[in-house]
Parts: C-alpha cells; sequence; structure tokens
C-alpha cells in the first residue's frame, strides 16, 4: 500500500492598484493586481504551501524568501515547478487537491473551468482530480470589501509506485 500525506495552506494578499492579476497560473484582465514579491498569485502560493506542508518541507518563505532578489516579481508558475521538483525528489505526485479563493472581486464563476484546466496541467492530474471554489465573503471584512484576495488549498500526495 503507498504512502498518503494530506497539506493544507491558506494565503492572502492585498489588493494593488497598478499590478496585474494572476490566479491559479492565468492572468486576468480588467483586474486589480495582488501585492506580493513575487506575482502575488494567491492561488498558487495556497497550492505551493500545501504540498510543502505534506511533505514536511516549511513553507514559501523558507524556499523562497521575499528578502532574496531573485524572486522580485517571478512568476508564480516558475515557482510551482521547483516545488513540484521537489515533491519529485521526495517520491510524491499529486492525487487531487480542492481549493476555495475568496474574493468578492473579479467574479470567478466564468473562470474556475479555466483555473481547474490550467492547474491541472501545471500539476500533471487529471482535471477530475482539480476542484475550485469561490465565494465572495457577503461584503464581510476586507475580502468581502474587495480589499483582499485569500485561496485556501487542501492537497492529498501519493507516494510514486
Amino acid at each position: 500500500m503507498s504512502s498518503m500525506r494530506i497539506g493544507y495552506s491558506e494565503d492572502i494578499h492585498k489588493i494593488k492598484e497598478g499590478r496585474d492579476l494572476y490566479l491559479g497560473g492565468l492572468f486576468i484582465p480588467n483586474a486589480p493586481g495582488l501585492d506580493g514579491h513575487s506575482d502575488a498569485d494567491v492561488v498558487l502560493h495556497a497550492v505551493m504551501e500545501s504540498i510543502l506542508g505534506a511533505l514536511a518541507l516549511g513553507d514559501l518563505g523558507d524556499h523562497f524568501p521575499d528578502t532574496d532578489p531573485r524572486y522580485k516579481g517571478i512568476s508564480s508558475i516558475v515557482l510551482l515547478n521547483q516545488v513540484l521538483s521537489l515533491m519529485d525528489e521526495h517520491g510524491y505526485h499529486v492525487s487531487n487537491i480542492d481549493i476555495q479563493i475568496a474574493a468578492a472581486k473579479p467574479k470567478l464563476k466564468d473562470l474556475k473551468l479555466e483555473m481547474r484546466k490550467n492547474i491541472a496541467v501545471l500539476l500533471n492530474v487529471d482535471l477530475a482530480n482539480v476542484s475550485v471554489k469561490a465565494c465572495s465573503y457577503n461584503e464581510i471584512g476586507p475580502i468581502g470589501k474587495g480589499e483582499a484576495i485569500k485561496a485556501i488549498s487542501v492537497v492529498l500526495l501519493e507516494e510514486n509506485k
């Protein structure tokens, strides 16, 4: 029987005018971006941290410190590929992943399938093994007031055979 590991992570970034918005590795046009050292893709950050957590390998700051100029403005896809290499080195692959995105704007209903497809390709898993859900926080707190976007990720890793 193969070994399995579960990882969980949450990430949140403030909205910042003048930056491009990336969610789940997709560029979202006509929307303000997120504040962060990299491209601030809150979805991929949560995905990476859930994988690192499942492997007990720390967090994003341990691997990609925001004090390191090499990561300034870097695509989160590049960072995800490095995390996936670590996962592979440890003998695991993603079995399935469940992601929730909390954002008052932009509305994500029409983007969820495209995000699922993109994340499935990035993680090298079947589309049926990637869930992306969205909620708005109903005008409650900074997320509900459109001041921040949050992502939660739960991942199941399975040992390679």
